[in-house]
């Protein structure tokens, strides 16, 4: 290759690292920006609902609202943030509309202000992604590129809501695929998460840090109880995939006027923490404190909160999934710390990072969650049991529009290239299995010991 042609390529490459900081940089300004306004609205809206007598009676018209704002002024803004930002960038190359912002943000203030349980990230991937796509059109970007400031408004998202600029970063561009990843985008991915971070944090958004110190020294009964954990927090996932599953499609064969089903989940919401409690209403964040500082925990919470969470999210509440996954998650690993009287806090966050992996199909970005969240020291025992949870939660995800880049056992068969929830697992058995080989081995031996 000539030096002229050398030249060439790196100008080219040079000219295009500089293109995505810049594009990178706004979109996380923007993003940072809008998330640090929706917490500082919702917090607000929060507080005032939380002092109104018997404030848990307003939940059913909260949802009510909820559901005509999206019903009526933006579809797409219908659900978990997150999905719908999938599903774009699939189906229409990442083209959001851009009243997808103030309606999604509006939607989920009143949703979450009023109790509805879901989480805070996904509405902030939405309106960064919605943003980003504005932003894309008003530079007249092809398709390619618009997709790559969409993935950008998914990693800041997440960065910005919870301060994981790394995790978050590669949440973006693992989330679109199940065994894949987006590596062109890793670049403006990083740095969209990082600059979002930064400004949320300058505009006054505070994270929460909590460093798992009783780590116990390594051995090989610890790494068993880990590979035990990673399967029960698989299970956990998948017992979260299919309620939102279920959910949905009750919901779709309950043919009401949308507003008036949100109504009614609201009011069946509210007999329910009546009948068990009102820690399964809202975030949640405040039993997920307490599972990571060891406190008691009804062992039961996890079997709850996806309950709570797809009437909320799939009868006209508007949220994220990733704070009730991080529910599910700490509160399963309390549970199983307790049962085998092992440490809380330890579990808890193997749990929420493992529920995490398994639920969205990301187990490098949760793995990277854990050291950000509770310090490098729990990194080996979390990536353990991130990859065992992503593996046993199957060809399923809580992101229904995923694509599937790779079979997760060659025993099993799946349309490869397909969203998730377009393609249903075959057993299909190798030919060669390991008794067979292993015969077939032992017979080329005693053949060689016959002829020596």
């Amino acid at each position: 290759m000539s030096p002229v042609r050398k030249l060439t390529e790196q100008t080219v490459l040079f000219v295009s690292v500089v293109k995505w900081f810049l594009l990178a940089s706004v979109v996380g300004g923007l993003v940072g920006s809008s998330t640090a306004l929706f917490l500082r609205l919702l917090d607000l809206a929060t507080g005032a609902v939380g002092r109104l007598p018997l404030h848990v009676l307003a939940l059913p018209f909260a949802l009510f609202a909820s559901a005509a704002l999206v019903h009526y002024l933006a579809p797409e803004a219908k659900g978990h943030g997150t999905e719908k930002v999938i599903e774009a960038v699939h189906q229409r190359s990442g083209r959001i509309p851009l009243q997808v912002v103030p309606v999604k943000l509006a939607a989920t203030v009143i949703t979450l202000a009023a109790g509805g349980s879901a989480g805070k990230e996904g509405p902030c991937a939405q309106i960064g992604a919605g943003l980003a796509s504005a932003f894309a059109d008003l530079l007249r970007f092809d398709a390619e590129d618009r997709k790559k400031l969409v993935v950008c408004g998914i990693s800041a998202g997440f960065a910005a809501v919870f301060g994981t600029p790394i995790a978050g970063s590669i949440f973006g561009v693992e989330v679109l695929f199940v065994g894949g990843m987006m590596y062109g985008v890793l670049l403006p991915s990083f740095v969209a998460g990082i600059t979002a971070h930064q400004v949320a944090a300058a505009l006054g958004t505070s994270y929460v840090r909590t460093a798992v110190h009783d780590l116990p020294p390594f051995s090989e009964p610890l790494l068993l109880t880990v590979l035990a954990a990673g399967v029960f927090f698989g299970l956990c996932s998948l017992l979260l995939i299919e309620a939102l599953r279920g959910g949905h499609a009750l919901a779709r064969r309950w043919k009401i006027w949308p507003p008036l089903q949100a109504l009614a989940a609201g009011v069946l919401l509210v007999a329910l923490s009546a009948a068990f409690s009102a820690r399964y209403l809202g975030l949640g964040l405040e039993t997920v404190e307490d599972a990571l500082a060891g406190a008691t925990i009804p062992w039961y919470a996890f079997l709850l909160k996806p309950l709570f969470t797809t009437l909320t999210l799939n009868f006209g509440g508007s949220g994220g999934i990733v704070t009730p996954v991080f529910f599910v998650g700490a509160t399963a690993g309390a549970a199983f710390a307790q049962v085998f009287d092992l440490a809380v806090p330890v579990f808890a966050a193997l749990g929420l990072v493992s529920v995490l992996s398994g639920a969205a199909n990301t187990p490098i970005a949760a793995s990277i969650l854990a050291v950000e969240m509770f310090g490098p020291a729990i990194a080996p025992y979390a990536a353990v049991a991130c990859i065992i949870s992503f593996l046993m939660t199957g060809h399923r995800s809580v992101y229904p529009s995923q694509i599937l880049s790779i079979a997760k056992s060659s025993s099993l068969q799946v349309g490869l290239g397909q969203e998730i929830n377009q393609t249903t697992p075959v057993y299909a058995p190798r030919r060669r299995t390991l008794l067979a080989a292993l015969s077939a081995a032992w017979r080329s031996v005693t053949r060689r010991i016959r002829r020596d």
